[in-house]
C-alpha cells in the first residue's frame, strides 16, 4: 500500500538511474558476489557498477550497445553476468532475496505447502508443455504444387 512512509522508502529519484542499487540493497547483495580470482592482476572494476549495468539492461530491455557510457563497458558487464550465471551467483542472490521477502512478509523462509490444480496434473501426465495447444500455428501450405522441380529425387 502506498503510504507516505512507503513512498519515501521506494523513492528512486535521487539515484542516477532508477535501476541502480541503493546502499541498503547493496548491503544485501554485495556480500553474495564472489571476490576476484586468485593470481593475475587485482580487480580494478567496481562490482557494484557492473551490477548496476546488469540491472539497467534488465530493467530497460535496451540493447547491450545502448548501455550508457557512465556504466562499465558492455563487454565487462556481459562477461560478469555470464560468469555469475555459470558459478550460480545469480541463483544465490535470488534465493537470498526470496528468503528476505518472505521474512519481511511475516512468512517462513521456505514455503511449507504447495497448491497443484487438477489441470496442471493432467498436463504433466500427458507430457507437459507439448500437450497444450500452441499459441501460434504453422503457415498453411498451398494445395497447388510449386512450379519448382527437384533435380534430385526425394528420399522416402
Amino acid at each position: 500500500m502506498w503510504t507516505p512512509e512507503n513512498r519515501s522508502k521506494y523513492d528512486r529519484s535521487k539515484l542516477r538511474y532508477p535501476s541502480d542499487l541503493t546502499d541498503e540493497e547493496w548491503l544485501i547483495v554485495g556480500p553474495l558476489i564472489p571476490g576476484a580470482k586468485g593470481g593475475g592482476n587485482k580487480r580494478t572494476i567496481d562490482v557494484r557498477a557492473v551490477l548496476n549495468g546488469v540491472m539497467y539492461i534488465l530493467s530497460t530491455g535496451c540493447q547491450w550497445a545502448a548501455l550508457p557510457k557512465d556504466l562499465p563497458p558492455r563487454s565487462t558487464v556481459n562477461d560478469y553476468l555470464r560468469r555469475w550465471d555459470e558459478d550460480r551467483t545469480l541463483d544465490r542472490i535470488h534465493h537470498a532475496l526470496y528468503v528476505l521477502c518472505r521474512e519481511q512478509a511475516g512468512r517462513e523462509a521456505s514455503p511449507t505447502a504447495a497448491i497443484i490444480d487438477s489441470q496442471s496434473v493432467k498436463s504433466a501426465e500427458k507430457g507437459g508443455a507439448t500437450s497444450t495447444p500452441r499459441a501460434t500455428t504453422r503457415a498453411r501450405r498451398s494445395k497447388a504444387r510449386s512450379g519448382t522441380s527437384w533435380s534430385t529425387p526425394k528420399a522416402c
